[in-house]
């Protein structure tokens, strides 16, 4: 009887063997990981067997999910470009496009941008990493991303300056010098995090309020500003 009454004991507390990882669950390990490998050793720096090995998987496993490098680059940009955030802050921006509200457009634009560098350790490191190296990740971020952004902001610099509110300008330069002046501040942040604060000392919300007014007060159109005075 006491046999039995270990034996059953023993059952129930014997630790049960490591389930295996769902699909979904081990593809998103493998590109947490990579990213992570990437950021740290540049991606000449790092293999596949790498990857694997600090996923803890074998080398197999890595091309079951991603057939070829391009795949996982791909996975990579997706997992940091379509967050739900960036969706949430896209449809905001949007939004503001549609209201003609310069301030919320501009402002959202580079309070998100500095929140998201100061909260991924990852991002800009992978992109520096692959600007420096050449890779076709770089283009990648670049074409699908970067130039995207500008090109949304361009159009609404545009229709702005159509409407006569802001005033004659290439809108693509000054698209170049808002995302310009926020990407400075988010670089000097993440690289020199210590010693920039002698140089300005402000919060993410801040800064992006103070560049969007340098922004707006660059544009404005005063002719128009002036008429619309009189008017009322």
């Amino acid at each position: 009887m006491t046999v039995k009454v270990l034996k059953k004991t023993r059952e129930k507390i014997a630790p049960r063997p490591p389930s295996r990882m769902a699909a979904e669950d081990r593809r998103q390990q493998i590109i947490e990981v990579a990213v992570r490998l990437f950021s740290q050793k540049g991606f000449r720096g790092t293999t596949t067997r790498e990857i694997a090995e600090a996923a803890g998987v074998n080398e197999a496993i890595i091309f079951r999910h991603f057939a070829t490098k391009g795949e996982l680059y791909a996975a990579i940009i997706d997992q940091k470009a379509n967050s739900a955030e960036v969706r949430a802050l896209q449809q905001a921006i949007d939004e503001a496009m549609e209201r003609c509200d310069d301030r919320r457009v501009f402002e959202a634009f580079a309070f998100h941008l500095l929140e998201f560098h100061e909260r991924d350790d990852t991002a800009m490191r992978v992109l520096m990493y692959s600007a420096l190296e050449g890779h076709e990740l770089a283009e990648m971020i670049f074409r699908n991303h970067i130039a995207r952004k500008h090109h949304h902001l361009a159009e609404y610099v545009k229709r702005r300056i159509a409407a006569g509110v802001f005033r004659r300008v290439d809108p693509m330069v000054a698209v170049r010098g808002f995302i310009g002046m926020v990407m400075n501040h988010a670089i000097l942040n993440k690289f020199f995090r210590r010693d920039v604060r002698q140089l300005l000392d402000l919060t993410n919300r801040q800064a992006a309020a103070a560049f969007t007014d340098l922004f707006l007060a660059s544009m404005t159109n005063h002719s128009y500003e002036n008429q619309r005075t009189r008017r009322k």
